[in-house]
């Protein structure tokens, strides 16, 4: 259960993302940023398989763009996010070019009423980015029904900063991994976390574990990205995400 404290902290972040400029989101049309669209995305639409016809929940949703690439899937699609400004901009596109998306305010450590369960849950990208987490990984499989399945992407703790510090070294280095701390970002901070701390949470919640993937970038995309991404080929040789799936029981 969440403390008053924790309650502050996760306000706190949500009013940092709050901040993020509309250009930013109009750039990650229409797949996301280039991580997402090349290494992220694919994993997750394979782990949640067929979604015609299936309720899905697509937990912090951002400005909305996988649960448009949901939607154009056949799925029936709800998005919570807890920032005006992503919340917005999601709406004015569903508002533009209507796919049947129904977006709610909500923080997803205190969800609202969703009108039922949900086939699936899909949450990228998120829980890294709040302070109190285990309420939201909660609140996610929570929302499921019975057998639904709960589908989750992060940086991969032991290779968070990969690029920059290959940038750096030539190599990749890590000294932190079992400690908890916090990665400051331009707009809001993530928090490193060991991966046992997600999957033992899943456990906790009673979920079975059903996949794992650590996609490592195509290196033809690799060579075409390299004259404006020094250091690209790390995404070659290590996995910058992880990409979960669990089941409900």
């Amino acid at each position: 259960m969440s403390t008053p404290r924790a309650n502050r902290a996760n306000d706190d972040a949500i009013r940092k993302w709050n901040r993020i400029p509309r250009e930013a989101l109009e750039a990650m049309e229409p797949h996301g940023d280039f991580a997402k669209h090349h290494l992220v995305n694919p994993e997750l639409l394979r782990l949640l398989g067929d979604v015609r016809g299936r309720r899905v929940l697509d937990a912090g949703c951002g400005h909305g763009y996988f649960s448009r690439m949901l939607a154009g899937r056949g799925a029936d699609v709800t998005g919570v996010e807890p920032t005006d400004t992503m919340l917005t901009y999601a709406r004015e596109k569903e508002a533009a070019e209507p796919r049947g998306i129904t977006y709610v305010q909500g923080d997803l450590c205190r969800l609202p009423d969703l009108g039922g369960p949900f086939d699936a849950v899909v949450c990228s990208m998120v829980l890294a980015a709040v302070p109190d987490w285990k309420p939201a990984m909660r609140a996610c499989v929570e929302a499921l029904r019975p057998g639904g399945l709960f589908v989750f992407s992060l940086n991969h703790p032991a290779f968070e900063q990969l690029l920059s510090t290959w940038r750096a070294h030539g190599d990749y280095r890590l000294s932190r991994y079992l400690e908890e701390y916090e990665i400051p970002q331009p707009l809001a901070s993530d928090f490193h976390r060991p991966l046992s701390a997600y999957l033992n949470a899943l456990a906790d919640l009673g979920c079975r574990l059903r996949a794992l993937a650590e996609p490592g970038l195509d290196p033809s995309v690799a060579r075409e990205a390299a004259p404006t991404t020094p250091g690209i080929e790390s995404y070659v040789r290590l996995p910058n995400f992880l990409i979960v799936s669990a089941e409900r029981p």
